[in-house]
């Protein structure tokens, strides 16, 4: 797996499955932001791949701060993209707020499939939030849900909780808050997708309690295909999986006998062909373009 760069005037203090994090070096440097850098891993199946997809870093961070302009009414942390950014990271990385981050990741869908999907089969509810019957594989929930799960550690399954939970872990009030501001999200995103021949079918987004001003705010990324099912809505067909917009590529191939790969195994994943990860790359590009309008460069 390829290490977070050293960057001049920032310490590396974290990475995640696709982020490093940093902090400003220096005794009298702020302690009030950090550098948010996206690099071009992908994970499947809870690996880290020794893989990585080009540009995909790029695109995943364009693609955010175009979704923070077109969500305006929802406070996130995005202090610069450009300004103060190193050059060597320049494109994909953004200087944000350091936010006290709720130990949540907030959930909400729009259609049925994945992990709502098998717990619907088995009790028709998801998170505990009961659905109509005779719903399947792909059936579009209206009104959207908030459908929480508690964030796990790098390697282990996020697990789905229901709301009482979230009141348990953040209180009351900002669990409101957490839900209204999720679903707000979707709606908003949701129309947007639509108008461009995309559905959106759930998304996942993580907020923190900016000290500053005491606003629960939007952090991490946002409505990109690493947090989101992005479907084609010219293919839509429920009743069976849909193809999306994301990893599919490397999943498909990765439970192929082409792999050689056993998922139950506890050996990592082998490296990636070469076409598996153009067209990975190509799909993301795709995602990027007919979402925002814009040609991606």
């Amino acid at each position: 797996m390829s290490t977070a760069p050293q960057l001049n005037g920032w310490t590396h203090i974290y990475s995640g499955k696709v982020r490093d994090l940093y902090v400003p070096a220096g005794p009298d440097a702020a302690q009030d932001r950090v550098l948010v850098v996206a690099s071009d891993r992908i994970s499947a199946y809870d690996h880290v791949l020794s893989s990585t997809i080009p540009d995909k870093g790029r695109i995943l961070t364009q693609l955010s701060l175009w979704w923070f302009d077109q969500l305006g009414n929802v406070p996130n942390h995005v202090i610069s993209a450009d300004e103060g950014v190193p050059a060597e990271v320049a494109g994909r990385a953004m200087i944000c707020k350091k936010l006290e981050m709720y130990p949540v990741e907030a959930i909400a869908r729009g259609y049925l499939t994945g992990s709502g999907l098998a717990e619907y089969r088995q009790s028709q509810t998801v998170c505990d939030v009961p659905l109509p019957a005779g719903l399947v594989d792909g059936s579009r929930i209206e009104p959207a849900i908030f459908t929480p799960s508690a964030k796990a550690e790098v390697g282990e399954h996020d697990e789905n909780i229901n709301y009482d939970a979230v009141v348990a872990a953040v209180g009351a009030e900002t669990a409101a808050q957490i839900r209204e501001l999720t679903l707000e999200i979707y709606t908003t995103a949701e129309a947007i997708a639509r108008d461009r021949g995309i559905i959106l079918a759930d998304t996942k987004v993580e907020f923190g309690l900016e000290p500053a001003t005491g606003l629960v705010t939007l952090g991490d990324e946002v409505l990109t295909p690493d947090s989101s099912r992005f479907w084609d809505a010219s293919l839509y067909e429920p009743g069976k999986a849909q193809p999306s917009f994301d990893k599919q590529y490397v999943r498909d191939w990765l439970t192929s006998a082409e792999s050689g790969w056993d998922k139950a195994a506890d050996t990592p994943p082998p490296a990636l062909p070469a076409d598996v990860i153009e067209r990975t790359r190509a799909r993301y590009v795709e995602a990027y373009e007919r979402l925002t309008g814009k040609t991606f460069v």
